[in-house]
């Protein structure tokens, strides 16, 4: 080794091209702005431009590494996590300088977006699209990433997106304690789920077994949650609602069919995209024979409908 290097760590992470100086080099020291004690390295007293040393920073702006590299030593740095990165984004849009609109948003106005984006990932794994579902998997985490930092700013209870990350972390432990806590594991993953609704109920305090489930989703999904949610508790199907009436009936058949296992919204949903495609199908067959679609009546559809 020749001459000064400067290696910029980003908290406990080292640039992994540094790691062979790091261990080969005789005279390693830390800067000011890093712990030398838990790194295991002296400190360092004066680093003088031109020696060979390698000096461990945690910042360009840290004297010592400062004044190497303006000198002209070599800077090698720990790459920016593709995660922390996106949330500086978030953080600078936000800022001022930096989107109106983006600066103009709340909770209330972001919440048509993130319906409308995870919707679009779920049409891109049911349609199995990799490129897309890695897009949407992107647009889904902006939504967490900005409400996050909208709730940063609130000034009666702000928290971060590294509070979220935490609180979820914590959930994740405590609701499997057969993974960190040494606890008894699960033959099938229908206990694994019981056990994971049995512990969300105790951690919640939650009085009513139907606490808890969204309300403001999608009819049929909320059917079937509830007609899950109720069956755990042994609630029998004659107590489902009643009556002949099209609400009452869609009701059972949702709440039964996920009672059965089988997810209503995705199943209803597969049909109904199914049956969209044969409406194109029959309109693109109806105007190759030169009729115009807008025109068929019912003997007409009957015609040009795909076979099944």
């Amino acid at each position: 080794m020749t001459g000064s290097v400067v290696v910029l760590v980003r908290g406990d992470v080292f640039p992994a091209d540094a790691l062979g100086l790091l261990r080969t080099s005789p005279a390693v020291h830390a800067a000011s702005d890093v712990d030398a004690a838990r790194l295991g390295l002296p400190p360092v007293e004066r680093a003088t431009p031109g020696q060979d040393l390698v000096l461990v920073a945690a910042s360009r702006a840290e004297p010592s590494a400062a004044a190497l590299a303006e000198a002209g030593a070599r800077v090698i740095e720990a790459p920016v996590p593709p995660l922390v990165e996106a949330a500086e984004v978030m953080d600078r849009l936000r800022s001022p300088g930096g989107c109106p609109w983006d600066a103009t948003q709340t909770h209330d106005s972001l919440r048509q977006y993130l319906v409308e984006e995870t919707y679009e990932l779920l049409e891109a794994i049911e349609e199995n699209d990799r490129e897309a579902l890695r897009e949407e998997l992107g647009d889904v985490l902006l939504q967490v990433l900005f409400h996050a930092r909208v709730a940063a700013e609130d000034p009666r209870d702000p928290f971060t997106v590294d509070d979220v990350a935490r609180t979820l972390v914590t959930k994740l432990v405590s609701r499997h304690p057969h993974v960190f806590a040494g606890a008894d594991s699960f033959s099938t993953a229908d206990r694994q789920e019981a056990q994971w609704e049995e512990l969300k109920q105790a951690e919640k305090q939650r009085k009513s077994i139907v606490d808890g489930v969204a309300l403001g989703q999608p009819a049929v999904a909320l059917a079937g949650k509830l007609g899950q949610r109720t069956g755990r508790a042994g609630i029998p199907l004659d107590l489902f609602p009643s009556g002949a009436e099209a609400a009452a009936q869609l009701f059972r058949v949702a709440a039964t069919a996920r009672r059965a296992g089988v997810d209503p919204e995705g199943e209803l949903r597969a049909v109904a995209k199914q049956f969209a495609r044969d409406v194109r199908s029959a309109e693109a067959a109806a105007r190759i024979n030169g009729i115009e679609p807008a025109t068929l009546e019912a003997d007409g559809w009957r015609t040009f409908w795909p076979a099944t």
